[in-house]
């Protein structure tokens, strides 16, 4: 997920560019699950550079369709979602000249919860697109990370509950592709083992805990009695 999503795209992850990375993730997307379209709008910032790659392999025209307010920080951290729709309505904006009457494909990083998307979608369709089609640069996250992200509940992510067609259904869109793991893996240079998958996956590098109690026992090395560790 740092090449997807985390990593500045002017850093290095095990050696490798991230902004290459993540052109490589939208290349291989638009050789994948092409579509006849008229525009490729990214959603910013995360989806730049997958967009731009898409639309080089795919030789559909790159626009600006979404302009994002750049002090309102990354939505799907946000716990609740009254907090994480307020903030996708004053974080991007469209612009109904590149939208309107077009055929749109939609470029993100990740679905995980579903509701952003399902919000821009909305966005774009008021805009006046004639279709809307969603492409996903990385697989269906159906598992929680247990590194530190935002994703303790399984029952949250909406690819580990639901298939592609309800999914496509649920964001309003016309169709949704998302990347295979071949072909993620292929975009990262996933060759030197060093990677986990598990949010891809379900196959944890490090067995998961039972419960939540075990959870923050791990990540707070507790104790068993809830008491911290004493150096």
């Amino acid at each position: 997920f740092e090449h997807v999503y985390f990593a500045r795209p002017d850093s290095y992850v095990f050696g490798r560019s991230v902004n290459e990375a993540r052109t490589n993730l939208g290349r291989l997307l638009a050789r994948e699950s092409g579509v006849d379209a008229d525009v490729v709008v990214p959603v910013p910032d995360s989806g730049l550079c997958a967009a731009a790659g898409y639309a080089e392999a795919s030789g559909v025209p790159l626009r600006m369709g979404l302009i994002r307010n750049h002090y309102v920080g990354r939505t799907f951290i946000h716990p609740q979602q009254s907090i994480r729709g307020f903030k996708v309505k004053i974080k991007l904006n469209t612009v109904r000249n590149i939208i309107e009457g077009q055929r749109v494909v939609l470029v993100d990083d990740s679905i995980v919860r579903g509701t952003t998307s399902r919000k821009i979608v909305g966005m774009v369709r008021a805009a006046g697109a004639r279709e809307v089609h969603m492409r996903i640069s990385c697989p269906p996250t159906v598992s929680p990370c247990y590194y530190g992200i935002d994703t303790p509940h399984r029952d949250e992510l909406i690819a580990a509950q639901h298939d592609l067609d309800e999914i496509r259904d649920f964001l309003g869109a016309d169709s949704l592709a998302y990347l295979s793991l071949d072909g993620l893996q292929s975009a990262v240079g996933a060759g030197n083992g060093n990677y986990c998958y598990a949010c891809y996956t379900r196959e944890y590098r490090v067995p998961p805990p039972s419960d939540k109690a075990a959870y923050m026992q791990m990540v707070l090395k507790l104790p068993g009695d809830g008491q911290p560790v004493q150096s």
